[in-house]
Order: structure tokens, then sequence, then C-alpha cells
């Protein structure tokens, strides 16, 4: 067996090793090095790790498992001190190991400006999952300041993961515009504009003098004298390729490891890959040819002929909530025309690049649905005369008319790329869809495609739907997660029939791939057992969305909204007077009436959270729930207390009915309305459950729908009283909390389980009487305000910030 040291687990060489081990399993005996305690984790992602959209766990690509299965020797958090050609040696911190072959993949190194003030703790770069937990450590220090010097992608999205947390936010970028390498002015000033929005103040043009601090950075001054308080300095201006380690060999190094079209360096024994290598003179940051790069690499350690080909590249970035793209060369010249489209209200520009018949360069912001065209238009040399006046709309517009965009994905070629990251085209996407891979986890898992940064995810689902037609929405249902076989009904079904009362029991029963779940199985789980053992099962904060466990909804400037409950839309001026005042006293800058008749208050501080419900509750006011998968409104017109048409108590009846069901916990939030007649003013014909008010009494619908569906509910049963009202109300809760999927919304579980089939329960008194026994027993435990009792011992609970990572944002 041939002996293989690899130095460094980063994303080129754990993509080597998946090619060899794919081809010769048990043919290497592997040793792995790498500086960071940890395998290979999938850096692209530490952005939404540090905003807190993702957790850690969520973007390993190689985990212990994976090595233990490969028979790979890992020695993290060993760094190498010296490599011997002659030898053919590796020598680690704690040992010497021999190799046959040698990959080296030490990748680069972040820059570090020597300004006066840099060593100071609180400097940090951003490149590796230290330097993100340092950072989101900073945030949640209340009234912390940052400042990120580089305006370039990965300074932004520091920038922008900083802000989510809550932090103030500076960016100081020395060019005229941002990310000037990627984007044009015209694209860079859009960027800033957005950004600033969100809270990110932008200095252009901007020097840096210094950094000042007392055994810790304190501020950052600039050369015209502007100081900044900081109490984190983020440095993201750069990258050196890692070449000591090579240099101290003595193989042939320029700007970074010198490398053959094969990956082989100065030394036939010595193999080189990622972003410490240079190949014909240039060096790569992108992952798209670390990829390719790592292809070769296998092919060769296995002694096939295989060639790295440098391609012409795109960039698709994205930037915390803004989509960029930039291709080709967008440089001004005297052949050069330029076709723009510009839509302020939507934030969307788009410049197209055209030297003789040919497009040559693209930028867009805002929209990059159709990037990936342009891409192929540019990297071909297509002829664009025919579609010159159509070519700014993209592909479904060739021809002079609007296509299906359907159509335009299926009339795509085998060889259009769709994922740029890992290099697939939709050729191997088709394969891989007739050989078995019928939905976006198998697609993935075959061809890598949508694997890295995710934004082609929408693609590779077209590619499917257009591959599979109707099948594709056919499909068997899904696995709960990548932990488990097992359906989210199998899993209710399991946790009832078996009694299991705790998640360790779920995982053992249902035979879990993994020792602790994931982000996704164990807020399903904390649902599932939270509804069905209410009385023996204790909640699982930590296994809840981020909105529930803060108990407020995260903006995406970092801040959060307040929104106490109004029984029934109806309130009081006491009420609104500690509404006012709350206002006042916090600064809140925006004051909302909803669609579900409450007032909200935006843009709270999450410091300022436990103070403000303070007030707010000394005033009687509790939560209204608006971040919960519960009970969120209760929706009312005035009824015949003002209404000439109203025929019955509707407000009377909202205001029971909220104060029943309020703080019940739900697979997905849920909203009632009660209209006073027909006329149906309260809208009550697309709610989770309506009541429409007539002069016999009371028409109950459910499974409407008034979001990205539109569904009007349908009818359950008439009945004559109020009492009546509540009982099927609560009753058809209790059912729907009881069998519905995780996150499946009313109308979705009814049309599973079929309208018929629910009224067989909700009108058989007896099942009634049971379900509302039930739905009673898990109000008594779970009524109640989060923030009514033990504020402050509550938010040094729940606020700190660094607990955000674990559970994305909804």
């Amino acid at each position: 067996m041939q002996k293989l040291v690899v130095i460094g687990a980063g994303m080129a060489s754990g993509r080597a090793l998946e090619h060899l081990f794919d081809t010769q399993p048990g043919e290497w005996d592997v040793t792995l090095f790498n500086a960071e305690p940890r395998g290979n984790y999938n850096r692209i992602m530490l952005s939404p790790v540090l905003s807190g959209e993702k957790s850690y766990a969520e973007i390993v690509t190689h985990d212990e498992d994976w090595y233990a299965a490969q028979g790979v020797h890992c020695r993290f958090g060993e760094k190498v001190v010296a490599i011997d050609r002659a030898a053919k040696t590796v020598t680690g911190e704690n040992g010497t190991v021999a190799y046959d072959k040698l990959l080296i993949a030490t990748g680069s190194n972040p820059f570090i400006i020597p300004l006066p003030g840099h060593q100071l703790p609180g400097v940090v770069a951003y490149r590796d999952l230290e330097d993100t937990n340092v950072m989101i450590e900073a945030s949640a220090i209340p009234g912390a300041h940052a400042v990120v010097i580089g305006g370039g992608l990965l300074g932004l999205e520091a920038a922008a993961g900083l802000r989510l947390r809550g932090m103030e936010v500076t960016v100081l970028h020395i060019a005229t515009h941002l990310m000037e390498r990627q984007l044009d002015a015209a694209a860079g000033f859009l960027l800033q504009k957005d950004l600033e929005r969100r809270g990110i103040n932008c200095i252009l043009q901007a020097n840096t003098k210094q950094i000042t601090g007392d055994g810790k950075v304190e501020a950052v001054e600039l050369a015209d004298g502007t100081v900044l308080p900081a109490s984190l300095v983020v440095m993201a201006v750069g990258i050196r390729p890692n070449v000591q380690l090579a240099k101290e060999a003595g193989l042939a190094v320029g700007k970074a490891i010198h490398v053959d079209d094969q990956m082989v360096t100065s030394d036939a024994d010595i193999l080189a890959v990622g972003e410490c290598v240079e190949h014909q003179g240039a060096i790569f940051g992108l992952v798209a040819p670390l990829y390719d790069q790592a292809k070769v690499v296998a092919a060769t350690l296995r002694g096939e002929e295989a060639t790295f080909v440098q391609k012409q590249l795109s960039t698709k970035l994205k930037v915390t909530g803004c989509d960029l793209f930039s291709a080709g060369d967008f440089a001004e010249g005297p052949n050069r025309e330029d076709i723009v489209f510009r839509d302020p209200a939507r934030g969307v520009y788009k410049r197209l690049v055209i030297e003789g018949e040919k497009l040559v360069g693209a930028v867009f912001y805002g929209d990059t649905a159709d990037s990936n065209w342009f891409f192929g238009q540019i990297r071909d040399g297509a002829d664009i005369s025919a579609n010159r006046d159509t070519l700014i709309f993209g592909p479904a517009f060739q021809g002079g008319a609007p296509v299906d965009p359907m159509a335009a994905v299926a009339a795509l070629p085998p060889e259009a790329e769709i994922c740029g990251c890992n290099g697939v085209c939709k050729g191997a996407i088709v394969d891989a869809i007739k050989g078995g891979a019928v939905d976006l986890g198998a697609v993935r898992a075959t061809t890598k495609a949508s694997a890295s940064c995710g934004t082609c995810t929408g693609l590779v689902e077209q590619v499917l739907a257009s591959t599979l037609g109707g099948a594709f929405e056919r499909n068997a249902p899904q696995p709960m997660c990548k932990c488990t076989d097992l359906t989210h009904e199998d899993v209710r079904r399991l946790i009832k029939s078996q009694e299991l009362k705790s998640m360790p029991a779920v995982w053992q029963a249902g035979a879990w791939k993994t020792p602790d779940g994931c982000h996704s199985c164990r807020p399903a789980l904390n649902f599932y057992l939270l509804a069905d053992w209410p009385l023996e099962y204790t909640d699982d904060l930590q296994s809840r969305f981020i909105n529930e466990r803060k108990h407020a909804n995260i903006q995406k400037d970092g801040t959060f909204s307040v929104m106490p409950r109004m029984w029934g839309g109806i309130t009081t001026p006491d009420e609104l007077r500690a509404i006012a005042d709350a206002a006042d006293k916090f600064k809140v800058p925006t004051v909302k009436v909803t669609g579900g008749q409450r007032i909200d208050l935006l843009g709270v501080k999450g410091e300022d959270l436990p103070a403000i419900w303070a007030d707010l509750n000394a005033a009687g006011m509790v939560s209204g729930h608006a971040y919960s998968k519960g009970l969120r409104t209760v929706k009312t017109c005035v009824g015949t207390d003002h209404c000439r048409f109203g025929t019955q108590d509707s407000t009377g009846l909202g205001i029971a009915l909220e104060k029943a069901l309020w703080g019940s916990w739900t697979p997905h939030k849920v909203k009632l309305a009660v209209s006073g007649c027909p006329r149906n003013c309260a809208e009550a014909t697309c709610k989770d459950v309506g009541v429409i008010c007539v002069d016999s009494g009371y028409q109950i619908g459910v499974a409407g729908a008034a979001g990205m569906d539109v569904k009007e509910t349908e009818r359950l049963a008439d009945v004559k009283t109020e009492e009546e009202v509540l009982d099927y109300t609560m009753a058809f809760i209790q059912l729907y909390r009881e069998n519905a999927k995780y996150l499946d919304r009313p109308y979705k579980w009814v049309a599973k389980v079929g309208l018929d089939w629910v009224k067989e329960q909700v009108l058989d008194a007896g099942i009634r009487a049971q379900l509302v026994e039930r739905f009673q027993i898990s109000q008594s435990v779970y009524q109640k305000d989060p923030w009514a009792e033990h504020v402050k011992e509550r938010a040094e609970q729940y606020v700190p910030v660094a607990d955000l990572t674990k559970f994305a944002a909804e």
C-alpha cells in the first residue's frame, strides 16, 4: 500500500481525496495534517455561520466518520515543521511520517496591514472558524463597534454578518467603490447604498493611519484625523499563498508553489493543490479551479493522464442579502459598447459589454438568475448579432418574445454549466437524474452540484423539474433529514407507538445516523415531543429557531421587532400610552400597524428587549408571539356592537378565541379571523381557521391561505353557539398539532390527510372532547408569556448573541 501524506485539510485537498478514494479505495495509506484542530469544512459558508444563518456542523464536508471509513490517519491541530525530500518524510510537531507521495495544500494566509496597533487583541483576519468565533464573541458585547478594513467580498461578508448580530459596523475601503475587482462603479454604488440601508457605514478612499487602545482595540484612526470607536477590527484586505514549507524544502516557488499541468511540483513525488499553487503564472482564489485541480491531482496519483487547464471564470457572489455577478472583461474601450438595464425601484442593475458581435463582459446586481447563461455566451464567444436587441433580457426572451423559463432551462445544451463552483454541467445532472437521483439531495450527493455556495440550487431544481416533468412533484416522501431514513410521519408514529419522551430515545429507536441530531431534525423533534407529551417532556430552547429563542423577530439589520398582543385587535388608551412611551424611551425608529390588527415596534436593539418588555408587561401587555410557530393573531371586525350589518359579537368571540389559544405551539404559525357577517370584513375566508357569523350562528372554515399560496377556507362545520366555536377550533388545532408535519401550514396538512378525515375526528363528539382536553392540558403548561416573569434572569439566559450560531433564522 502506497503512503500518501497530505498537508492541509482544506476544500481542495478534501476534494482530491474524495476522487482518489472513489476510484482506488483501500490502496492508499493516508496521513492528513492540519494546523486547525479539525477536518475539512466549507469555508465559503463561514459567512452564514457568522451571521447566525447556519451552524458550524452544517458546513462540515468531511466528518470524523468519513475519515475513519477511509482509514485516514488524522493529525489535526498539528503543524508541519519540515519536509525532508531526500528522506521522503514529513515532520510534524508530534513526530515524523514517511511518504511515497506528498500533497501540499497549505492554502493561503490573510494579509495583515502592519499598521501601528495591528497586534492588539481584538484585531482579527477572517479566514477560518477561529476567526469567526472571535467575531461572534465580540458581537455579544452590548454596544460593541466593529471596523472592517477592506471592502472586497470577504470584508463585506464580515460586515453583514456582524451587523446581523447587532454590532455597529463601519467598512473602510481604499478604492473609489466597493468590490472594484468584481464590480463596475455603478454596481458598486448600488451595493454601497444597499449596505447603508442595512445599517453598515461605508467610508471610501479611506486611508487607515493606526489602531489604538490600551491593552485591547478601542479605536481606529484615519489619515484625515477621523477616529472611529472599535472593540473589534477585521482585516480583510487580501490573502497570500502559504509557501513557507515549500520554500524551506527547496521546491520551486514564485508567487506560489510552481506546478505543471499534472499539479506536480519541481519534485516528481510532491504535488500541490489549491491557493498555494502557481500554474503558468496564475494563482487561484475561487473554488471552481481548485476543484478542477483536485481532479487532476487524483488522476496523477492514480497514474492516469490528466491536464489542468485554466478556464475563463465567472464570479457569482452573495454578500448577505445582495446578489452580484461579474464575468469577462467589463473595462471600457474604444471598440466596445454597453447595454445597460436599470430598475432603481427593484435595485436591479445589468451591464453587458459588447465588442464586435460578441459579449465580452457582464456585471449584474440584484438579479443574477440568468448569470450562467450569460457566462456561457462569454465563454463560448457566441455571435450575439441576431439577439442583440433582446440580449439584456436573458434566455427567456431570445427570439423576440418571452418564453416559459422552464422551456429556457430545457433548451440549454448538455455542456451548459450549472454549478460554477464544482464545474457541473447540465448533462452531468441529467445523467445523474436518469441514474436515479430524483431529488435535490441525491443530485447534490451524486454530482456535487449546489453543494458549495448554493447559489445554483434553484437552477438545479429547474433541471430536475424539466427532466422529470410531473414526476418531480410526485416523488416519494423524503427523509426527515440526513440523520435518518425516516420521514416526518414515520417519526411521529414512532414517538406515539413506543411512547418515546426524549430526543435520545427517538435517536436510539429511530437508528439515528448522528449522535445528537442536526439543525433540521432537532426543532421538529422538540415540537413533536412537546405536542405529544406536554406533561412529561421539557421544552428544549436550544432546539428552537433563533426568533423563538430570542422571543422576538430578528430584522435584516440585526435589530428586533417587538409586538405586544392586542386581544382580537382591541386596545385601550392605557395600552396605547404604554406603547408610545416605550417607543420614545427606547428610540424605536418605526411604529407600524400590522395586518393582524396590532402595533409593531420595529428596530429595537437586542440589549433593550428585556427592558422594553418590562415596561410593556407592567402595562398589562403580553407577547404577541409574532415570532413563533403558534397562534399569531385573531383578526376581527366590530360585529353587532357597532356595525348595522353585524349578526353576532365577532369581536367578543375573537377575544375569547385568542385568550383560549394564545401561547400554543403548533407545527407552523396559525392565524384566525372572525367576521361579523358574510361581508367578511375580517377576511376570515383565507385564514387557517375562519369564522363567519350568520343569523343562525357561526360557519367555521379551515385550511385557508393568503401568503405565497392563496386559498379559500373549506367548511368544517356550522354551529350555533360561541362555546361550540371554541370547542371545534381547539379540537382542530389539537388534531393539527398531533398529526401534521413540522413546518406544514394547516392548508398543506389538510390537503394531505383530507378534509373528510378531519371532519370525522372533529365532528365526533367523543373524539372532539378528548382533543379539547389534551389541548387544554398542553395550554396549562405552555400558555405563559416568556417576558412576564424573571425578565432579567431569562434575558441573561436567552439573549447572548453567541448562541445564534446553532440554528438558522427562518
